[in-house]
């Protein structure tokens, strides 16, 4: 037979143990757990996290056009032309892959600096108050700014820096239909429909880099400059993003350009040049999707809680 008085007795007796627990010892406790939590967390922060691998790639060239990048050097200003990708999380951009095409006669020995830029979507990066506005966000020398490269680059490496390593393909002879090389001009004359075929060679350049392009989660221009003594190199044309972390994306921008002359401004290279396009540019991104550093803090969070509750139920029923 069960002692009623007993079993209350007992009951009373764990809930004044419970209630005589020392304050501070309950403290150290709480502390102890989120020390080691904190300390933990500086150890996932200090080594290499698991990551997810990302690819981008446009294709192969398909011959259709190519479009001057350079840098400012011997008495040539400065052109750039630009492709989109986007980023769905933020990630490191290890290696860059681009084609294009040396005229001339020129082949890699007669290469010289490299500058490679990535710009945000307007108008972010931008000084939109010189504008018309929306819809078209036009200036006095372009018909529209939207879905354009920002006024200024978001982050730039320099092979003359030492910010990356360079490999180039065996160069093979190439044929591009079209170009745009010295027609970039400011409206009402941005119409020219190309400098007509270019042959050349053709080069694969891979930069690795030593230190990434890391980028948050956005939209992207990929903008590369290359410095050919005695000729120039043209950004062959690609048909499209064929794949990537999610594949094929939307939307995907065309191409643009501008020359120094032109800046800060960019013009649409089917769209406004050459009516031919829209044109992708043949380039290939390899890098690390980094994780978000709140998804570790939330799973530490949600275990410090857990040890907390799950501690005080324990002396609860002790």
């Amino acid at each position: 037979m069960v002692c009623n008085s007993c079993v209350i007795q007992n009951e009373q007796e764990k809930e004044k143990r419970y209630k005589s627990l020392p304050k501070d010892k309950e403290d150290n406790m709480i502390r102890s757990i989120v020390t080691t939590f904190f300390f933990g967390m500086a150890l996932i922060s200090a080594a290499p996290a698991a990551a997810t691998p990302f690819f981008f790639s446009t294709g192969d060239p398909d011959g259709l056009i190519g479009t001057a990048a350079r840098p400012t050097s011997g008495g040539k200003i400065e052109i750039e032309t630009g492709d989109d990708f986007i980023l769905n999380a933020p990630t490191n951009i290890n290696t860059v892959t681009f084609v294009g095409l040396l005229t001339n006669g020129t082949d890699v020995s007669d290469l010289g600096n490299l500058h490679l830029e990535m710009y945000r979507v307007f108008p972010k990066d931008s000084e939109v108050g010189r504008t018309s506005g929306p819809p078209d966000f036009s200036t006095s020398q372009v018909p529209t700014r939207v879905n354009s490269p920002s006024d200024v680059a978001f982050q730039e490496r320099d092979l003359g820096e030492g910010d990356f390593m360079l490999t180039t393909s065996v160069p093979v002879p190439f044929t591009v239909a079209n170009s745009v090389i010295n027609g970039i001009n400011p409206k009402p004359n941005q119409f020219t429909g190309g400098e007509g075929q270019m042959t050349g060679l053709e080069v694969v350049f891979t930069a690795s880099f030593s230190n990434p392009f890391s980028l948050p989660a956005d939209h992207y221009f990929f903008v590369p400059q290359v410095e050919v003594n005695g000729g120039e190199f043209l950004w062959l044309s690609a048909p499209k993003p064929i794949t990537g972390g999610t594949g094929p994306f939307n939307p995907d921008l065309q191409s643009w350009i501008r020359n120094e002359n032109l800046a800060p401004d960019w013009l649409r290279i089917g769209t406004d040049i050459t009516q031919q396009g829209p044109f992708n540019a043949a380039f290939s991104l390899t890098g690390i999707v980094v994780p978000e550093p709140s998804t570790l803090f939330l799973l530490g969070s949600g275990i410090i809680l857990a040890r907390i509750t799950r501690g005080k139920k324990q002396r609860l029923a002790s």
